[in-house]
């Protein structure tokens, strides 16, 4: 017997996503991590408003904020040549407070659920940390590097290495490789990655300054990018005490005085740390080997602009971890896997090009920087207010990927119902709430004052909008497939017209199985592809012989 069902390697976001959500499903995982404790540097700042989505549904949402930027904290960026100076262009963002604001008076279905929080990676694992411990079916070992792995027709025996080089096997179901860009798994696979790496090295200076936030003479915002040929960008933390600088610049140089210069005026601060580190738009040709599945950056790495590294890795944990609860619980059928590459690796490529897209973005306005920028001259005025009307176009595509972000779909997928003239992609910057198959159930208010969201069940949830729907064979096949499932009766009119519809089956990720006003004829197979048991062609196959 495996003593465990699931090994999870890595520790980061991702990892600890999977852990905590497989953990709460009941299923035994086992995640390992060879660092000996959590990350001690900033890495990623943005968990965008689906990842917070899933973190409500977590029971996290809340931790998370309070580890991060304040609610009140401006969320404004300025492109400038110096803080000291005045900026070229300022883009306006809501803070979280006011963001909130809007989705409480929101009553349609165009808001997400939760805002967006900014929270650097090293303040959020150990939130994450304390969570996977405390939950059930879940045990975390830091201090522990995976050194091999063998598959076979029952399961896979891991080989783990501690700090002291002591050697142990552990006997797991799956595994699950989300152990980051240079992930162990994937190169034992033999799996590669496709697309453009290293695009460009750049240095994270870490420094701390007690005073610099409120001396910025310019404005308060979260991100300061300067119009210099280094490409350098400050990024505030959520303590406002603590900073990074981002920036090309030679091994040897002078990393104080880079921040001196970047600054434009006398401040106190120290620096903490630096590391280089590279861009790249890569993506891996596969996600899965039978009973090894990766996730994260192990199977795709973008350039930070846009913030969709962290957030698409947790995308992929949340949309494993069911389908391994499915598949170790014995209701799932081999669909439930084999959809996970399908589905997640389209939502990678896309975001990798769309990562790209923004990057793009901003060397249309860094391209026209040349030393002039900074000069008190006709000359350099002029070529400061062309640099800031370029940023004031071309810059947004870095803040405002909500399409991207919270509009993707699934359809295509055999874990999705076809229907006719689907949307099988979806715009980059502007989301349009619908229900077609494969998209995430939009966020909209209940008469009662929650939120959809909130009212689905942690599993298969069968929305019944007019009330009264007729849902025995529903229920029954789900029981006779021995799958979870609740059934929601709402009458609301609201909902109704906002989701175009009066039945929803809803996945445990939140994403529309199927819609319509009236059961299909074949619920049995319809049940059985849900829970996959079958495909799309094998249902429609079953569909003609009937016919």
């Amino acid at each position: 017997m495996n003593e465990f069902d699931v090994v999870v390697v890595g520790a980061g976001p991702v990892g600890f996503t999977l852990a905590i959500d497989l953990g709460r499903r009941g299923v035994r995982t086992l995640l390992v991590e060879k660092d000996p404790t959590t990350k001690e540097w900033p890495k990623m700042d943005r968990s965008n408003a689906r990842t917070m989505e899933f973190y409500r549904r977590l029971g996290i949402a809340d931790e998370v904020r309070a580890a991060g930027y304040p609610a009140d904290g401006s969320m404004d960026v300025f492109i400038v040549t110096r803080l000291s100076d005045p900026p070229l262009v300022k883009l306006e963002y809501p803070s979280v407070a006011e963001h909130r604001a809007t989705i409480a008076a929101t009553t349609d279905a165009s808001e997400p659920l939760e805002p967006y929080q900014l929270v650097a990676q090293n303040d959020l694992e150990p939130v994450l940390k304390r969570v996977a411990e405390s939950t059930p079916n879940v045990t975390v070992r830091f201090g522990y590097n995976l050194v091999d792995f063998i598959q076979d027709d029952e399961g896979v025996t891991v080989t783990l290495e501690d700090l002291a080089g002591a050697r142990e096997t552990v006997r797991t179901g799956y595994l699950s490789g989300c152990d980051g860009g240079i992930s162990t798994i994937r190169k034992k696979l033999g799996i590669k990655l496709e697309g453009q790496g290293s695009i460009r090295q750049l240095r994270q200076v870490t420094f701390r300054s007690d005073e610099l936030y409120d001396k910025i003479p310019i404005g308060k915002g979260r991100h300061y990018y300067v119009a210099d040929a280094e490409g350098s960008a400050f990024v505030v933390q959520g303590s406002r005490k603590d900073f990074t600088l981002n920036i090309a610049i030679d091994v040897d140089a002078d990393l104080a005085q880079a921040v001196r210069d970047r600054v434009g005026f006398d401040f106190d601060f120290t620096i903490r740390n630096s590391t280089n580190w590279k861009l790249h738009l890569l993506l891996a040709e596969r996600y899965r080997d039978e009973r090894v599945l990766l996730a994260g950056d192990a199977v795709h790495l973008v350039i930070p602009t846009g913030g969709l590294g962290m957030n698409t890795g947790v995308g992929d944990a949340i949309d494993l971890a069911w389908k391994l609860a499915g598949t170790v619980q014995g209701w799932g059928g081999p669909g439930l896997l084999d959809s996970y590459e399908t589905e997640r690796r389209k939502v990678g490529a896309r975001n990798v090009q769309a990562s790209g897209w923004a990057a793009q973005g901003m060397s249309l306005w860094r391209d026209l920087v040349t030393p002039e920028i900074t000069e008190d001259t006709p000359a350099g005025a002029t070529l400061r207010s062309e640099v800031g009307a370029a940023a004031n176009i071309h810059h947004r595509r870095v803040h405002e990927m909500i399409g991207v972000e919270w509009g993707y779909s699934y359809a295509g997928s055999d874990l999705i119902a076809h229907e006719d003239d689907n949307i099988t992609d979806w715009d980059t910057t502007t989301y349009t709430a619908h229900t077609r198959p494969g998209v995430r159930v939009p966020h909209i208010w209940l008469q009662d004052g929650r939120a959809m969201q909130d009212a689905l069940g942690q599993d298969y949830t069968f929305i019944d909008l007019t009330g009264s729907a007729d849902t025995t064979a529903v229920e029954a096949d789900f029981a006779r497939l021995g799958a979870p499932l609740e059934v929601l009766r709402i009458d609301d009119p609201n909902v109704r017209a906002a989701y175009d519809c009066s039945l929803l089956l809803v996945r445990p990720d939140l994403h529309v199985f199927w819609r319509g006003d009236v059961l299909p004829e074949d619920v049995d197979h319809w049940a059985e592809q849900a829970v996959g048991h079958l495909t799309q062609a094998e249902r429609d196959a079953m569909a003609q012989e009937t016919t």
